[in-house]
């Protein structure tokens, strides 16, 4: 049975917050869980939090056990940029990319 989970809009580039997905992906939930507990990414709160509500989407759906869980896809793409402009010498400016990330989780039991 599969249950899945997606965070939109979230304030970490994808490029950084996939780091931190490659590490979770294809493992048990509750390995996944402990690995994002302690990593010192600000990426990894984020996904800790996807996981978890997929779980509990899951839980939701049906009787689904829990310990059975692994995290089949996960992937982070990329949402809209806000654009800021930062001002430079001789009256120059550079454009600065504030990037967004959406997150997708696919939990299924084995």
């Amino acid at each position: 049975m599969e249950s899945s989970a997606v965070a939109r809009y979230i304030r970490v580039s994808p490029r950084k917050v996939r780091l931190v997905i490659d590490q979770v992906r294809g493992k048990r939930v509750e390995d996944a869980v402990n690995m994002l507990k302690f990593a010192p990414q600000k990426g990894a709160l984020f996904v800790l939090k996807l996981i978890n509500s997929a779980v509990a989407n899951a839980q939701q759906k049906s009787d689904v056990d829990v310990d059975k869980l692994y995290v089949k896809r996960i992937y982070a793409d990329e949402g809209p940029m806000l654009k800021r402009i930062m001002p430079r010498a001789s009256g120059r400016a550079t454009r600065i990319l504030k990037r967004t990330s959406h997150l997708t989780v696919v939990l299924n039991d084995k």
